[in-house]
C-alpha cells in the first residue's frame, strides 16, 4: 500500500485511499478545472473538501502542501519516475493531469503551445478579471457608491469575452474540433460570471452568442456536470 504519512496534509484530511491521486478543493471556477479534469481523464481519486468556513486554506497541514493557502492542489502518489508529487496552482495540474494521461493537450509542438497560449489566457486575464467583476457584483463592492473600478473591470471582462467570441467562429472549441484543457480552464470561469456573479447584463452577455453556444456544449458534458458539484457540500 502507498504510504503517504510524510505529507503533513495527510494527517488533517486521512487518505481513505493512498492508492489514488488525492484532490483537495472546492467547487469554485478553479477547483472545479481539476474535478472536471479528473472526470474526463477517468483517473481514479479521492477528493477532501478544503472549508474556507473553517479557514482550512490556514491550516499548517495546508499550507504544508500550498503555501500560498489556494485550492485546488492535489498529491499523485505515482507521480513521475513513480514518486508522490506534491502540486498546486490550477493551471499547472491541469498541464500535469494532461501529460500523465496523454489527453485533452495536443502532442504536436506548435498545437501544443497555442493550446498553452490559451491556458495563459484564462490564468493572467479570464480569472482575475472577472474574478474582480464578482467583487464589485455579489462581494463587499457591490457598495462602493464610486462605480468606476467597477466599470473598469466590467470593460474588461466584456473585452475578454469578445476575444473568446471571435475565437469561436468557426471553430467547435477553443482549440477547433478538439476538446482540451483550455476548455477546461475557461468555461467554469464563464458559467460563474453569468450564474453566480450575475454580471450578464453588466457585460452584455446576450451579444456574445458563440460563447454562449461553447457554455452550453461544455456544460452538457457528462463529466463537467459531475466535476461541477465536487467536492459536495456537506450534509
Amino acid at each position: 500500500m502507498t504510504d503517504l504519512s510524510a505529507y503533513p496534509i495527510t494527517r488533517k484530511w486521512p487518505a481513505q485511499h493512498p492508492d489514488r491521486l488525492q484532490l483537495y478543493s472546492l467547487p469554485t471556477p478553479n477547483g472545479v478545472k481539476v474535478s472536471i479534469m479528473l472526470e474526463e481523464c477517468g483517473l481514479p481519486y479521492e477528493v477532501h473538501r478544503v472549508s474556507f468556513d473553517t479557514n482550512d486554506q490556514f491550516t499548517p497541514e495546508f499550507l504544508s502542501l500550498n503555501p500560498n493557502n489556494k485550492i485546488p492542489a492535489i498529491l499523485d502518489p505515482n507521480g513521475p519516475d513513480g514518486q508522490p508529487l506534491a502540486l498546486w496552482e490550477s493551471g499547472a495540474i491541469l498541464i500535469y493531469l494532461a501529460e500523465k494521461t496523454g489527453q485533452f493537450l495536443p502532442a504536436e509542438p506548435s498545437r501544443r503551445y497555442e493550446t498553452l497560449q490559451w491556458l495563459m489566457f484564462q490564468m493572467g486575464g479570464i480569472g482575475p478579471m472577472f474574478g474582480q467583476v464578482g467583487f464589485f457584483t455579489i462581494f463587499a463592492g457591490k457598495d462602493f457608491e464610486d462605480k468606476r473600478p467597477r466599470d473598469r473591470y466590467t470593460a474588461e471582462a466584456r473585452r475578454l469575452l469578445g476575444v473568446l467570441n471571435q475565437r469561436l467562429q468557426g471553430r467547435q472549441w477553443i482549440m477547433g474540433d478538439d476538446y482540451t484543457i483550455t476548455d477546461i480552464a475557461i468555461w467554469p470561469w464563464v458559467r460563474n460570471l453569468v450564474e453566480r456573479y450575475k454580471a450578464g447584463d453588466l457585460v452584455g452577455y446576450a451579444e456574445f452568442t458563440q460563447v454562449q453556444r461553447a457554455l452550453a456544449n461544455f456544460v452538457a458534458r457528462p463529466a463537467v456536470q459531475k466535476g461541477l458539484t465536487i467536492p459536495a457540500a456537506p450534509n
